[in-house]
């Protein structure tokens, strides 16, 4: 009788755990289920697949829990499957909600754009806050980026601190004022920072000044895409736009890597095509929210916001661009080693011993895998090559062409956690989360098998008046011929044929755009094979003898590799 009552006691509690974890399989495996279909990123097929499995191995472990155990061994043994189960499923679920909220967070819409504004002083000043400024002289640009400057100086006021304003007409003659210690401060927006420390001269500008105030104001942001009705059967173009190791993505900053991805996914091909940062172009913006008009080059288009870069590609190649990427490159090497590495082809002839950018990696002949920093390394050396700039370009490509084909394999999948966790914060697309998905979805139903193609925009060296330096500086004047075969490539993808129909051989006589008809100061070069890809590139001589007029261009002053950061930074 005793013994009896014992194990009905004993039993009636097994009874009541089998429930409990019962249902605690039963709703996280509905949950998965819930998450699953709310994702809408897996084709019907796989999606009704999960389903059937997940409901069958619940129905299953259902029926040996409470009605096929009768022993103590059994009895534990499917407790135990069923504990197993219901980790797995919360295990899931934790990947899908990450997975949402991942891709809701780079495709979120930002409706404001922060800008910040700092008054700098020397480190070794007495100056160590803004009331120290009271009655004291500080710089201030002229003209450039005047609605950062007025709004700084619009806040200062509000502390009830009166200063004396020394104008300058650029960033780098007020950066020499206060060296030169002709004024107490400077006002200046921190997204010009890395156009300073590019100067030699500057390039200790972070540590010999403090920030003393800081002002941060918003604007609306008009990065709006221009979306395709489906972006799985309609060919669209990406502007994928890198910022400067320096910049973070919730403030504007130079563009140093500017690249259209032209996508057809009726024909599976993609084309890359960049344009490099020293471009020479005409600003071009919604609500004069740029100095529209005027000429720049192209990687201080971002410093306006993306949408500025955008719209001015776009006006000079002449083609829509209907999205919008930012990416951080120094967080870019995280992709990269979450990814456990990529694989870049180094053609003949194009070896690298080490990189200037980071002496610890180079670069042989053939196939090299390369950790993130050796990949952030071989797309940022331009030294090491005779082509400089040109072939740093060709290498950007290189390695988005091999993130992508490592991102799109089963390494994506072993390193999951860790790509999401290493895309976070780095990356930002106009792109919506539906489209994302939708996108995802085609890539594992259809499993294309992408070609890429690629084309980089060429041009010839010149000193020529950037809007955002105030100044001369070193520039890629266009050759319009390159423009022409850009625009007619992307054109060609689009409308379902291969860029390759378009020839890369340039004829005719070397002309430049049209914006430019004034701006030029200095003979074009000769047209032959060398000289239209010779890009004055800083890290290679120039032979200023080729130029109509000497006295246009120093050759000293800007093509020393000490003028540029050895850091490529910019």
């Amino acid at each position: 009788m005793f013994l009896g009552g014992f194990f009905m006691k004993k039993r009636k509690k097994f009874v009541i755990f089998a429930w409990i974890i019962s249902i605690w399989m039963i709703i996280s495996s509905a949950l998965v289920l819930y998450h699953v279909f709310n994702l809408q990123m897996l084709p019907m097929q796989i999606l009704s697949m999960v389903s059937i499995i997940v409901l069958l191995i619940v129905v299953i472990l259902l029926l040996l829990l409470h009605f096929v155990s009768k022993k103590t061994v059994s009895r534990v043994f499917s407790s135990i499957l069923v504990c197993l189960f219901s980790v797995v499923m919360v295990i899931g679920n934790l990947y899908l909600i990450r997975t949402n909220d991942f891709i809701s967070s780079v495709s979120e819409q930002k409706e404001k754009v922060k800008h910040t504004v700092s008054v700098y002083a020397l480190k070794d000043s007495k100056v160590k806050k803004l009331e120290k400024l009271d009655n004291k002289t500080v710089g201030i640009l002229k003209k450039i980026d005047s609605v950062s400057t007025q709004k700084s100086l619009k806040d200062i006021k509000k502390q009830n601190v009166t200063i004396k304003q020394k104008m300058y007409d650029s960033v780098q003659a007020m950066v020499k004022g206060l060296y030169d210690k002709e004024v107490d401060a400077i006002i200046l927006n921190t997204s010009y920072v890395s156009n300073v420390t590019d100067i030699e001269e500057y390039k200790d500008f972070r540590d010999k000044t403090k920030v003393v105030y800081k002002t941060v104001y918003y604007t609306k942001d008009q990065t709006d895409a221009l979306a395709v009705s489906d972006i799985t059967t309609h060919p669209f173009t990406i502007e994928i736009s890198g910022n400067d190791a320096y910049g973070d993505l919730e403030e504007d900053s130079r563009s140093d890597v500017n690249m259209l991805v032209t996508v057809n996914p009726n024909t599976s091909t993609v084309l890359l095509t960049s344009i490099p940062r020293d471009y020479y172009i005409q600003y071009a913006c919604e609500d004069n929210e740029c100095p529209v008009g005027e000429l720049d080059k192209l990687t201080h288009t971002g410093m306006s916001g993306v949408d500025t870069t955008r719209d001015t590609l776009s006006q000079m190649l002449g083609v829509d661009i209907n999205y919008i990427a930012r990416i951080n490159f120094d967080g870019a090497k995280n992709i990269v080693d979450a990814l456990g590495g990529v694989d870049v082809n180094v053609d003949k002839g194009l070896s690298v011993d080490e990189f200037y950018t980071n002496p610890a990696y180079g670069v042989h002949e053939g196939v090299n895998h390369l950790d993130g920093a050796g990949a952030l390394a071989f797309a940022r050396e331009r030294y090491a090559y005779e082509d400089g700039d040109k072939q740093r370009v060709r290498n950007q490509q290189i390695v988005l062409e091999a993130l992508v084909k490592k991102a799109i394999s089963t390494d994506a999948v072993k390193n999951y956690t860790k790509l999401l966790d290493a895309m976070k914060g780095c990356f930002q697309t106009n792109m919506s989360d539906d489209e994302i998905k939708s996108f995802i979805k085609f890539q594992l139903q259809a499993n294309p098998s992408w070609k890429f193609e690629h084309y980089v925009l060429d041009g010839y060296g010149d000193q020529l008046y950037c809007a955002a330096s105030g100044q001369d500086a070193s520039v890629l004047v266009p050759d319009q011929r390159t423009i022409d075969i850009a625009s007619q490539k992307i054109k060609a993808v689009l409308n379902g044929q291969s860029s390759d129909t378009v020839s890369d051989e340039l004829t005719g006589e070397q002309t430049i755009p049209d914006y430019m008809a004034n701006a030029v100061s200095v003979g074009m070069k000769d047209d032959t094979s060398e000289d239209t890809s010779a890009y004055q590139d800083p890290s290679v001589y120039q032979d200023t003898g080729s130029y109509a007029d000497e006295s246009a261009y120093d050759g000293s002053s800007y093509d020393s590799m000490d003028y540029y950061d050895l850091e490529q930074y910019y």
